[in-house]
């Protein structure tokens, strides 16, 4: 089961679930099976996010982070994780591999309008507020 570390963790650690040891190449992505499904209730989503020591220490990170977990979704929860580092990683059964975090979810109501209202930042994209 997915356990918070300390008592002020935000995320749960979330552990793999596989018979023998997976090796990650450098620049590879592999799914991890965590062994276990969860329910959601509606109205949250589970955010899947990185551990800082494997990212910052070894580049293994989640590609699509956070990865969403939908409440409607009912199948095992699986972690794809990918090697940004130099070395190969190995992935070891019961290995504290990434983390859960529960979030609200608001579902926003779209609608076609003509114009958008102005701004002062206006279209302004990547980088368009300053770089420091």
């Amino acid at each position: 089961m997915p356990t918070y570390a300390t008592a002020g963790s935000a995320g749960m650690d979330l552990s793999a679930c596989i018979p023998a040891s997976m090796t990650i190449a450098p620049g590879a992505i592999v799914v991890v099976p965590t062994g276990w499904a969860l329910a959601i209730p509606a109205g949250f989503e589970g955010q899947v996010r990185p551990r800082s020591g494997l990212s910052t220490k070894f580049g293994v990170t989640v590609p699509n982070a956070p990865g969403t977990i939908d409440s409607d979704y009912r199948g095992e929860l699986k972690v794809a994780l990918i090697n940004l580092g130099k070395e190969t990683f190995e992935v070891t059964p019961g290995m504290r591999i990434a983390q859960m975090v529960i979030a609200p979810v608001v579902q926003a109501k779209l609608r076609e309008v003509e114009s958008l209202e102005t701004t002062q930042r206006g279209s302004g994209g990547f980088g368009s507020t300053g770089m420091g």
